[in-house]
């Protein structure tokens, strides 16, 4: 291994005595140069060299490189103005450029920092980030190892589509090379068929390909179409330029030589734009062959073609339509882009007329309507319900702000949304969540009543069972008594108290979560109707065997109570949780830190009482390290060196292990 490093040290010679002569490196840098080199090349020298050595040694040498560049040009820069100020004495001569030859220094450190690349991708072939770092940076130094570091990379992974697409992109646009980019692009399709951004990417290069040809014509003044688009600056440029054009035939008048010359420019034309349109209908029908059952594909087409302009591009428009309608149809997702894209347009623009507005929406509203004809199913529901509610509401994530550009109301399609839950609902297709959105709808339009009412009948009828749905009626009859201007009658506390009594009992503790809180909140100052429902509780977290599910719930209760009742009651209180079978241990720490802290606080009774605590947590969860340690930390803050002692030795005889020795020794 030294052998090696000092034949690759040896090699450096010349381009470090090529700094030191030059003056860009002192001989003390110079030294130091070499001693950062040396340790990087015994590094990577080692039997396992790390990705980081690699990147770490290619770090230093841009950096090195970059200083080199800097002083330079700084040295440069001092010659000119040296050469001026001897120029200006001797006879006033303007300035003549200062020449720096080429040498042996100014390419060894991008050579060196290639050598690492290939080196590093050598020894790390499947990393994909190392690839783009080697390419990317032949790239940026435009170095002629980029063809061949391009073709090891496709050769590693030809399964890659973005390597296909880079280099195709590479040869396109840095080497100007359409034949060669194309050729990549077609074999990187024959690799990567099933790849949607090699087939659209194909299809940009071709377009870019095709503009530049169309710009070329025009400067040329041979694109009649595109001079007849721009008002007449074409024909301007040519009869301001008249003496640069030869006329075919003197001899024939000016009007006939003229027609014949336009005629056969449109013909030329025409050609070009067929060729241009063949193009993309074979790149399509190869796309949609490979990939017949993605829609984004499809998708992502009619949004390029609708940004072209080429001969036959609205009938190539019609048959991805035709071609996606008769794919897609079944598809609910079809339906729904459909409809959007009627508005598509109107989102995008400031200012809408009224009559143009619900124009569109009619037009989205037909799509929905026939799309239901032919399917009939939840989700075609879900996704109507969601265009209307996008519309009403533009704070929504996917909202279509085109009514807040003109002067309509939103709240006036209320009856339209609401008419789908309506259909919904009597074909058989409300869900459970479309249930929800049909009352939370109600409620954000401020028809509390009317939400009221639809949450009962629900409730009471099809979704007995929807825990969701017993939990947002239940929510909305506490919000409305808390809501009330007059004073809560006590009979309208029991009614709310009986709903959530059978509520509470028939969910599970996981499911009604967040009721609890609500209800126990809800009757926290009521004291009668707040032991009974700790009653209940008391019989869920039985049911529930401990699990973490009902932690919150316990440590909110016993917080409340500590804060009304005093510590006494919320000992009593965390002590009749912790005798239901098999209580969290999240809980048992809520508790030991309850009392940890009324330790520091000097209560007399904290300390054993958080002993007592550690024991039973101890009891069931013997072997959690984390809890002894904790136990262990405790004594030793406000114990005695005794009982931290037998803490420590209890620990080490339970767990066999020596994790005691861990804690930090100025605890």
């Amino acid at each position: 291994m030294a052998d090696v490093v000092q034949f690759r040290m040896e090699r450096m010679a010349d381009e470090l005595d090529d700094l030191e002569r030059r003056g860009l490196f002192s001989r003390a840098e110079i030294a130091e140069i070499v001693r950062r080199r040396r340790d990087y090349e015994y590094r990577l020298k080692r039997p396992s060299p790390l990705k980081q050595d690699f990147l770490a040694y290619i770090e230093y040498e841009k950096q090195l490189d970059d200083l080199r560049s800097l002083r330079k040009r700084a040295i440069l820069g001092e010659l000119r103005q040296k050469r001026r100020r001897e120029e200006e004495e001797e006879d006033g001569r303007r300035d003549k450029t200062v020449k720096w030859n080429k040498s042996i220094s100014d390419v060894a450190g991008v050579r060196r920092i290639l050598d690492i690349y290939r080196m590093a991708v050598v020894r790390y072939k499947g990393d994909l980030d190392l690839w783009f770092r080697y390419l990317e940076f032949c790239r940026e130094r435009k170095h002629g190892r980029m063809k061949k570091a391009l073709v090891e990379a496709i050769r590693f992974h030809p399964k890659v589509p973005g390597l296909w697409i880079y280099a195709a992109a590479w040869e396109f646009d840095q080497n100007l090379n359409v034949a060669a980019a194309r050729a990549l692009m077609q074999s990187g399709l024959r690799a990567c068929p099933k790849s949607e951004d090699l087939w659209i990417e194909y299809l940009r290069m071709e377009l870019t390909y095709l503009n530049k040809l169309k710009a070329r014509k025009v400067a040329l003044g041979e694109d009649v179409k595109t001079l007849e688009k721009e008002n007449g600056e074409g024909k301007q440029w040519k009869e301001e330029n008249e003496d640069l054009f030869m006329p075919l035939n003197e001899e024939r008048g000016d009007a006939e030589g003229s027609d014949l010359q336009e005629g056969a420019l449109e013909k030329k034309e025409n050609l070009f734009w067929q060729q241009g349109s063949m193009i993309l209908q074979t790149i399509y029908h190869g796309a949609v062959e490979a990939l017949p059952s993605s829609m984004s594909l499809r998708k992502r087409f009619l949004d390029i073609l609708d940004s072209v302009d080429l001969a036959h591009s609205d009938d190539l428009k019609i048959e991805v339509m035709e071609d996606f309608k008769k794919d897609f149809s079944h598809d609910e997702n079809y339906w729904d882009w459909i409809a959007r894209l009627q508005l598509s347009d109107s989102a995008n623009r400031q200012e809408l007329k009224r009559e143009v507005v619900l124009s569109k929406l009619d037009r989205a509203v037909q799509v929905f309507e026939e799309a239901l004809k032919v399917l009939s199913t939840t989700k075609m529901y879900s996704l109507y319900a969601k265009f209307w509610l996008d519309v009403i509401f533009p704070d929504r994530e996917d909202s279509i702000p085109m009514l807040s550009n003109c002067e309509v109301d939103a709240l006036d399609f209320s009856s339209s949304i609401l008419k789908v839950y309506e259909n919904a609902e009597s074909s058989g297709c409300l869900t459970e969540d479309l249930a929800c959105q049909y009352i939370s709808f109600y409620l954000q339009t401020g028809r509390s009543e009317e939400a009221r009412n639809l949450s009962e009948k629900l409730s009471n009828g099809k979704f007995s069972g929807s825990a969701n749905l017993w939990v947002l009626r239940s929510s909305m009859e506490m919000k409305w008594l808390t809501d009330k201007s007059a004073s809560i009658s006590m009979d309208e506390l029991h009614s709310v108290f009986e709903l959530l009594k059978n509520v509470l009992t028939r969910l599970s503790l996981p499911e009604a979560e967040c009721l609890w809180l609500m209800a126990l909140k809800f009757f926290s100052n009521n004291k009668d109707l707040f032991q009974k429902l700790l009653k209940y509780v008391t019989i869920a977290l039985a049911r529930a065997g401990g699990t973490d599910s009902g932690f919150s719930i316990t440590s909110s209760i016993v917080n409340w109570v500590l804060q009304r009742d005093g510590i006494e009651q919320a000992r009593e209180m965390y002590k009749r949780f912790l005798a239901l079978p098999h209580p969290s241990l999240k809980f048992f720490k809520h508790c030991i830190e309850l009392e940890s802290n009324l330790c520091f606080v000097g209560d007399g009774d904290a300390l054993r009482n958080a002993r007592k605590l550690y024991e039973l947590a101890i009891a069931i969860y013997a072997q959690n390290r984390e809890l002894w340690k904790e136990y262990y930390i405790m004594e030793r803050k406000v114990g005695t060196s005794e009982t931290a002692n037998a803490v420590y030795w209890r620990a080490r005889k339970i767990l066999k292990d020596t994790i005691m020795l861990s804690v930090p020794s100025d605890l």
